[in-house]
């Protein structure tokens, strides 16, 4: 039986500039560049209050709160401390798959300071991570890595949260099924067509339809209704691929969604602050209203410098779709394919520059 730590640092980018700046405490603190086109990075627990969250446009969160301070993120601080978190797990295991800059898995169940539990290791990194960057993290514990994420936020901010091999049934049976990894709202509202509401509703329903109906990730749902999650902690697992994809409402014809791929670009853009690793690859995704899955990049010369880079060849490769005209679209997706690390390749050291202006930050918790 495995012993696996989600832990996750709470509001991360706003956290780090109320510790740095005394005068943001106890103020509702939204870190994001302003403009029509930013969306914001972080939101301090006083902004939350108001309804603000990360990935909302910056404008709506000040619509929401008008008093909030805006600040522009600093991603060079923000992975410094990173790195000291990280070098806290690493005294616990050397099984730490991070998943981005505030959060990683943890397997600790040998962990290299004797511990009389999972949990009682958690409390431990818990504090080391107060004492020695002056910020507090919430923690998962459970036998795997899918009932882990969810507990790790259950308990926020500052809080512990156990999920017991004995418990899990329980604890999962009531849950909405919007709480499992990859059912958005579009599937959100496909199961609950089949009367699927929660996770209890989900165990119940047949293995075979929920197959049929949407392929492996149907039988991924059957597996995570009932708890099941046989994935190992992956330490040092290079990116390969960042993407962002999005299924609409209505199926579209293929101009009509340039709005939802500038959306999915500047997400995908976003997500590549996770990683040191440098993507060159772009590639636009399409799935038909026949549900036919079509794949269009492009490689340039160079990686992309900027959002706008990005954003430029992601609209131009639907131009080299060679369906009818009349063809209608159910999903499109935005990717980088391709990364190396930085400095790999001509002019690759400084394409992902800690001071490039324009590049939002990934959503944290």
């Amino acid at each position: 039986m495995r012993k696996i730590l989600h832990v996750d640092m709470d509001a991360f980018y706003a956290s780090v500039e109320q510790r740095d700046d005394p005068s943001l405490r106890g103020r509702p603190v939204v870190v994001a560049w302003r403009g029509a086109r930013s969306v914001v990075c972080a939101a301090s627990y006083e902004a939350r209050v108001f309804g603000v969250r990360s990935a909302m446009p910056a404008v709506r969160a000040e619509r929401l709160c008008p008093d909030a301070v805006f600040v522009a993120p600093d991603f060079a601080r923000y992975k410094a401390v990173s790195r000291q978190v990280r070098e806290i797990f690493l005294r616990h295991t050397d099984l730490v798959e991070p998943l981005s800059l505030d959060e990683a898995y943890l397997d600790v169940t040998a962990p290299k300071i004797p511990s009389p539990s999972a949990t009682a290791t958690a409390q431990a990194i818990r504090a080391q991570i107060r004492a020695e960057t002056s910020l507090t993290a919430s923690a998962g514990v459970a036998p795997n890595k899918f009932l882990a994420k969810i507990a790790s936020d259950w308990n926020k901010p500052d809080g512990v949260f156990v999920v017991r091999p004995s418990q899990v049934e329980a604890f999962l049976t009531p849950l909405p099924v919007a709480k499992i990894p990859g059912v958005g709202k579009v599937m959100e509202k496909k199961l609950a067509e089949l009367g699927i509401a929660t996770v209890g509703d989900l165990r119940m329903h047949p293995v075979e339809e929920l197959q049929s109906r949407f392929g492996s990730f149907g039988r991924r749902l059957h597996l995570r209704a009932q708890g099941i999650d046989e994935r190992a902690v992956q330490p040092d697992q290079p990116v390969q691929s960042i993407s962002a994809e999005d299924t609409f409402e209505r199926d579209l014809l293929l101009y009509d969604f340039e709005a939802d791929i500038r959306r999915l670009a500047e997400k995908t853009w976003l997500a590549t602050r996770r990683t040191e690793r440098v993507g060159r690859t772009v590639v636009l995704k399409l799935k038909t209203a026949q549900f036919r899955i079509l794949t269009r990049s492009h490689t340039p010369e160079f990686p992309p410098a900027s959002l706008e880079e990005l954003t430029t060849i992601a609209l131009s490769l639907r131009d080299r779709v060679d369906l009818p005209p009349s063809t209608r679209y159910r999903l499109v997706g935005v990717g980088l394919s391709g990364f190396r690390e930085r400095g790999e390749g001509d002019g690759q050291g400084s394409l992902f520059d800690d001071d490039l202006p324009s590049v939002p930050a990934p959503p944290d918790r």
